[in-house]
């Protein structure tokens, strides 16, 4: 069985190869954080709180055997999370990240260069751009990641907009299913730095995948694209039923056991 669960953000639980997965762990209340920089609606973030009390929290973590972090700001690796999780799980991540995570007291902490094989799942690490421009240079490095257990592939493009770095990585790894950072977020100034509706519907286009689900939606002060505006052009472009716009909490059971 592969299952997939949203909590908010960009934070999954990925059932996979009898292994559950924590991406991008933001597990701080509702208004724990400044607004995003360079923004102006003044929303202290996160801006919902996570669909669990403590104590689910405190069983899925309990059940998590490793962590992936695509990258460090905030909205994927919060203080809470960095409290929460005991310092010695797997936790993977971007080279660059690795003396973050290590001077955090991850004592299990692994940077992917290219590709990491845990247990049954080949981590490869794919490229990005969180946005265009100065902004764009300014936000790397960012990174997404191919969970491969060879039988399927899930691509999790990370904080990126569409690209030819997103491009390559489907043609490359043909990935089953796609996990798209969308939200389409906006400084006060320079072009979104998530996948906007346009973005989305390109993934659509360009790939053979069977579900194509959109999150980071909806959590963070910056992230102006809401499920229902992006529903509606999934709908119209025709792409309902396999690009999935999931709620908080909402679980999809991508292969059946």
């Amino acid at each position: 069985m592969i299952r997939i669960r949203l909590l908010r953000n960009a934070t999954l639980i990925i059932e996979m190869s009898n292994k559950q997965l924590l991406i991008d762990p933001m597990l701080g209340e509702k208004g724990a954080y400044d607004p995003v920089p360079w923004t102006s609606n003044g929303i202290r973030n996160p801006v919902t709180d996570l669909p669990v009390d403590a104590g689910e929290l405190e069983e899925i973590i309990e059940d998590t055997d490793a962590v992936l972090v695509t990258h460090t700001h905030n909205d994927h690796w919060d203080a809470a999370a960095q409290q929460l999780l005991p310092k010695g799980i797997p936790l993977f991540g971007q080279v660059e990240d690795e003396p973050k995570f290590i001077g955090l007291g991850f004592e299990e902490a692994v940077g992917i260069p290219g590709s990491y094989q845990y247990e049954e799942i080949t981590f490869s690490r794919t490229g990005g751009q969180h946005g265009t421009g100065d902004i764009g240079a300014k936000m790397a490095p960012v990174s997404g990641f191919v969970l491969d257990n060879d039988e399927y592939k899930i691509y999790i493009a990370g904080d990126t907009v569409w690209c030819d770095d997103v491009e390559d990585a489907i043609n490359r790894y043909e990935p089953d299913f796609i996990i798209l950072n969308t939200g389409a977020a906006q400084f006060d100034i320079g072009d979104p730095i998530t996948m906007t509706v346009d973005d989305i519907l390109k993934v659509c286009e360009a790939s053979y995948a069977e579900k194509i689900i959109c999150v980071h939606l909806e959590a963070i002060n910056h992230c102006y694209l809401q499920r229902e505006e992006l529903r509606r052009a999934i709908r119209d472009a025709g792409f309902e039923g396999r690009c999935l716009v999931p709620d908080d909490g909402e679980e999809i059971i991508l292969v059946e056991a």
